[in-house]
């Protein structure tokens, strides 16, 4: 089988946009440490703490995808388009 000869070249699409794994953390840490206080907050209020297990995912997840926007550079893209407009 031949390899197709239409391929696009994205090498330059990232060019100029840094990106860095500790200012994702950065900026998702706050979100997490508020999510997880909120979780420990009704743990201590009484709450069964199989409810803890349902709260959990859903905070871990949102921050894992809030952290792959900021470190791919998602939301940079999205608010630089949004400045040019």
């Amino acid at each position: 089988m031949a390899e197709s000869s239409d391929r696009i070249d994205t090498s330059d699409l990232r060019d100029g946009l840094e990106l860095n794994r500790w200012q994702a953390m950065k900026a998702v840490t706050p979100f997490l440490l508020l999510g997880l206080a909120d979780l420990v907050l009704l743990l201590q209020w009484g709450l069964d703490p199989l409810w803890g297990f349902m709260i959990l995912p859903p905070i871990l997840f949102i921050s894992v995808l809030a952290w792959i926007a900021f470190r791919t550079g998602f939301t940079k893209e999205r608010t630089q388009t949004a400045a040019k407009e």
